[in-house]
């Protein structure tokens, strides 16, 4: 059984050691912190774990075999990379790393070590994304036209994160799952209204070299929480609401095509009917947890893997690039041509 060493219990952290603790593929060997009282509190969660202050011990211990960070993002590429020196295999919270050099370096360094290098995009899993991913390799919805995402709250603020690094990160792994598309420009607004916080609130476009166009809109600054996604094909419609309890996914075969009879109305509309298709109650981060395992027995690459992490990375500095030129567009390929 594969024994895992956790590196920070703060808000994350015991999300994930609980994951592991469950998971019955692998058991919380250590749990590392700095902090006395996130120590006193993760004792007697896991009574088996060993504790201590000092995440270099955990890094050294032969019985752990692999390392989840979860620590603030500045100090996710050091910690990343020193654990992969040290021959363990790694799942790191999002986003990866803060900058692209970092997680390029992330990458090379675990490909030439044969380490998993594993990224905690949780959405990937969940049964809602799951399913939809299911309905887009079938042909369900058609060729894809929009993704429109709203994700919108009040707090919580983050300190060294602005509401991109923090929100839109979401859908940019969910968009590398789900798109067979490359993104080719992005362009992104945002703004802060909170003295000495960063931006907390943005809107931001991506360009694919399909045609699919994504729009984001995410808010630490709204009156109410709002996490709904609609997803257009040529086909049906999804609306993917991740606060309903039930009934999270709705498709809509409902749709618009346009005749070339110049007699006619331009525009024809299909208004068919709407299902919501059952989902899995299966917790996402049990499969999260499955899926790092078996990745690292079985030595091939993870659905979130450290390749995907890069691509997310990069889209989240073009992004940030896009808001210091006050929303101009930033040309993904050119920029990747250039690097």
């Amino acid at each position: 059984m594969i024994g895992v060493g956790v590196a920070g219990y703060g808000y994350w952290g015991p999300n994930l050691a609980r994951a592991v603790a469950e998971s019955g593929v692998a058991k919380v060997e250590m749990i590392a912190d700095p902090s006395p009282e996130a120590r006193k509190r993760a004792a007697p969660r896991h009574p088996a774990a060993r504790m201590t202050g000092d995440i270099g011990e955990m890094l050294r211990d032969p019985q752990v075999d692999a390392v989840m960070i979860a620590t603030p993002v500045q100090t996710h590429f050091e910690l990343a990379l020193a654990a992969l020196r040290a021959g363990k295999h790694v799942l790191v919270e999002k986003p990866m790393t803060e900058t692209v050099a970092q997680a390029v370096q992330l990458v090379d360094e675990a490909a030439r070590r044969g380490l998993t290098l594993m990224v905690d995009h949780t959405f990937v899993y969940t049964p809602a994304i799951r399913k939809i991913s299911q309905l887009l390799e079938d042909g369900e919805l058609g060729d894809l036209y929009y993704y429109d995402s709203t994700r919108v709250n009040l707090g919580l603020f983050q300190r060294d994160v602005n509401v991109i690094w923090d929100l839109a990160v979401h859908d940019f792994a969910i968009m590398d799952h789900l798109l067979d598309q490359s993104p080719v420009a992005i362009s992104a607004c945002a703004a802060g209204f909170l003295a000495g916080s960063p931006e907390n609130m943005a809107h931001v476009t991506v360009h694919y070299d399909g045609g699919t166009m994504a729009n984001l809109n995410v808010n630490w600054l709204a009156p109410v929480k709002i996490r709904q996604t609609l997803i257009g094909g040529s086909r049906k419609m999804v609306v993917y609401d991740d606060m309903e309890t039930s009934e999270k996914i709705k498709v809509y075969d409902r749709g618009a095509s346009c005749n070339g009879d110049p007699y006619e109305h331009l525009v024809s509309y299909r208004l068919g009917d709407m299902h919501a298709p059952a989902l899995s109650t299966k917790e996402a981060l049990l499969t999260e947890v499955e899926e790092f395992v078996r990745a690292i027995d079985s030595r091939t690459a993870p659905l979130t893997d450290g390749e995907g992490g890069l691509r997310v990375v990069e889209l989240l500095a073009a992004a940030s690039l896009s808001t210091r030129q006050r929303g101009h567009p930033v040309d993904l390929v050119t920029r990747k041509v250039a690097s």
